[in-house]
């Protein structure tokens, strides 16, 4: 089976029927960007491949209690995926089924994302996924400012271990949080945001698009933005 025959099957998947190429778009920074562009990079640790830094972490994030989430969590959530990837997901925050299994994007929103990256040509183990929150918060409501900036340094350690070539942002609460502004998504998506000088492009939460059917096209095209920029940095 060709590759093309198989991201059709994975489209086909997440509810778009069929597409054509069209030109590539032109990568565009709008004004958020040129600002984030003049921001000072977010210190980050360098990129290590010792599984003991891994475990520590985890086990720091396990143990907190800066915020009252600590409180009524079953078990944090940290994140999966391959240490090493060129591609970051990084979502809101757990629900239910995360806080019960300790582990990002499971259940129906959980399969969309799969599908979404096999469309990218990735599986979830070659990608690494993680949440603005690493607690549920109480009915899954809207994280609270002073919890993502609690969550904000064990999330800044994960990407400085990782070193993406390209982070995908889904859902408004991750690309607010990460690009620190209240610009709607709608303005987000279809241009290449900066965080920590990696390259973030925005799309629509796959919970979100189970309940919008007609806006998996729209991520369709976001995530073909992030496909061109991932080239582009590969052949850097």
């Amino acid at each position: 089976m060709s590759e093309d025959t198989r991201r059709l099957q994975y489209l086909h998947a997440m509810g778009i029927q069929s597409w054509r190429q069209r030109a590539p778009r032109e990568i565009t920074m709008g004004m958020d960007d040129r600002s984030a562009a003049l921001t000072p990079p977010v210190p980050l640790v360098s990129h290590c491949d010792s599984a003991a830094v891994w475990d520590a972490l985890q086990r720091t994030v396990a143990a907190c209690t800066a915020c009252p989430l600590h409180r009524t969590r079953t078990q944090t959530v940290f994140g999966v995926g391959d240490h090493h990837a060129s591609c970051m997901v990084i979502g809101e925050a757990p629900g239910e089924r995360e806080d019960l299994k300790g582990e990002p994007f499971v259940g129906k929103a959980g399969m969309l994302l799969n599908e979404m990256l096999q469309a990218m040509g990735l599986k979830r183990e070659e990608v690494y996924i993680s949440n603005i929150l690493k607690c549920r918060p109480p009915q899954n409501r809207d994280p609270k400012p002073e919890e993502a900036a609690s969550c904000e340094p064990f999330l800044k350690q994960q990407v400085g271990l990782v070193q993406p070539q390209i982070i995908v942002a889904v859902g408004r609460i991750a690309a607010q949080n990460l690009l620190k502004t209240q610009t709607p998504i709608g303005r987000l998506r279809g241009k290449v945001h900066y965080y920590a000088n990696i390259p973030l492009v925005v799309t629509y939460h796959p919970a979100y698009l189970l309940r919008s059917l007609l806006d998996k096209r729209k991520a369709w095209d976001d995530l073909k933005l992030a496909m061109k920029v991932l080239r582009q940095a590969r052949s850097d």
